[in-house]
């Protein structure tokens, strides 16, 4: 029985280890365009952007990380962004942002080659 519970508890810490998002690539990631009709602020000190479905994605401590609700609203409210969304090895898309990208220009990226976020 106590085997059963260490294999239990092994098994559980891998399962959310698999579910937490380190260092994405873009190959990791799905493609997708919203139009963002407002930004909050959600979590702890992410920026939220919501469509006007209800749907919403958001920036990990964006707001700790060069980020302001003012300035982003500025730089994408009412405009059609492109977010690459991290996708999990069973299939499942995340609401998490690895990139953020407005007429072809990233304003934030999680990505090795990218990583940035630009003060906004």
């Amino acid at each position: 029985m106590k085997t059963l519970k260490i294999i239990l508890v092994i098994f559980s810490v891998a399962v959310l280890q698999s579910c937490s998002i380190q260092n994405p690539k873009k190959e990791d990631c799905i493609t997708k365009e919203i139009k963002v009709v407002k930004i909050t602020e959600g979590g702890v000190k992410d920026l939220v952007f919501h469509e006007a479905n209800g749907d919403f994605y958001y920036i990990n401590r964006g707001l700790e990380n060069g980020f302001t609700i003012e300035g982003t609203e500025e730089a994408v409210l009412n405009k059609t962004v492109t977010l690459h969304l991290y996708k999990f090895w069973f299939g499942t898309e995340s609401e998490h942002i690895s990139q953020l990208e407005v007429h072809g220009d990233v304003l934030y990226s999680e990505f090795p080659e990218k990583s940035t976020a630009i003060n906004h």
